[in-house]
């Protein structure tokens, strides 16, 4: 069984992840400060931006490795982001 991997499908899938899982940790900062709009706006952009890799991972399942490394790219660089804004003063 050869599997051909398409490197613009593999480098898509990484960033779409990516940007999900960014997406995703925005959100939960969103809901943890209640800010409603926020939220709801981070919610809308992580479901648009996973539909791409969901696609490209269910018509070959190999590009679930791509997806696992956007993943862990995006909770990484986004959490990193997050750490270096200066938090409020109650």
């Amino acid at each position: 069984m050869t599997v051909a991997i398409d490197p613009l499908i593999a480098l898509g899938v990484v960033l779409a992840t990516a940007t999900t899982d960014a997406a995703y940790v925005f959100f939960n900062a969103a809901v943890v400060a209640r800010h409603r709009v926020r939220a709801a706006n981070w919610s809308a952009i992580w479901y648009l931006l996973s539909a791409f890799a969901v696609i490209s991972y269910t018509e070959h399942a190999v590009y679930v490795a791509f997806a696992a490394l956007g993943s862990w790219i995006g909770a990484f660089v986004s959490i990193t982001w997050l750490v270096r804004v200066p938090r409020p003063k109650a």
